[in-house]
């Protein structure tokens, strides 16, 4: 636990938004769940999922270069390192695809996990109580959370190796722990 707080207090130094802060929670929770389930290290799936957005508040134009510094800085692992490079591949000029199933999961999950925050904000129903087909309509909506790109969950989901229902239905089971 003493690690997860330590994480928490990199999070919360660089990040004072709410949903950001919530949204990190969203992607640590679904990179944990997939860790469990391909027997992978749950504590670097989730703080690869907690940190991965940790400069996009305060360098959003940069996003996500400053963290990957201070991820080296902090001493995260090159795997980890690699992740949050690859998530954000078409950004900013970033090109990096996921060469790792820990970058793939969490391009994957990223966006995914705002098709379901703005469902939610829609229908407030709890995450384990979500319809795999609701949220699948949803991303085949593109007027619904516009911003997000579903190429990238596509991409992600391909190089995870799962279909999108089955991450759709992983998700619902993953994120029910935030309910």
């Amino acid at each position: 636990m003493e690690t997860r707080r330590n994480r928490q207090a990199q999070l919360e130094s660089h990040v004072r938004d709410e949903y950001q802060r919530h949204h990190a929670l969203m992607v640590a929770t679904a990179m944990e769940g997939y860790a469990q389930k391909f027997g992978e290290d749950a504590e670097l799936w989730f703080a690869t999922g907690l940190l991965h957005d940790v400069d996009y508040e305060e360098h959003p134009s940069e996003h996500p270069g400053p963290s990957l510094g201070w991820l080296k800085e902090w001493g995260y692992p090159d795997e980890m390192v690699h992740a949050v490079e690859a998530h954000a591949y078409g950004y900013n000029g970033f090109t990096t695809l996921p060469q790792t199933k820990l970058a793939a999961a969490l391009m994957a999950c990223d966006e995914l996990c705002g098709i379901f925050y703005a469902y939610k904000k829609m229908n407030p129903v709890p995450y384990g109580q979500m319809k795999a087909s609701s949220i699948k309509k949803k991303f085949a909506d593109p007027a619904f959370a516009a911003k997000i790109k579903r190429e990238d969950i596509t991409r992600g989901v391909e190089a995870l190796g799962v279909t999108l229902d089955e991450h759709i239905q992983n998700l619902i089971a993953f994120l029910s722990k935030l309910d």
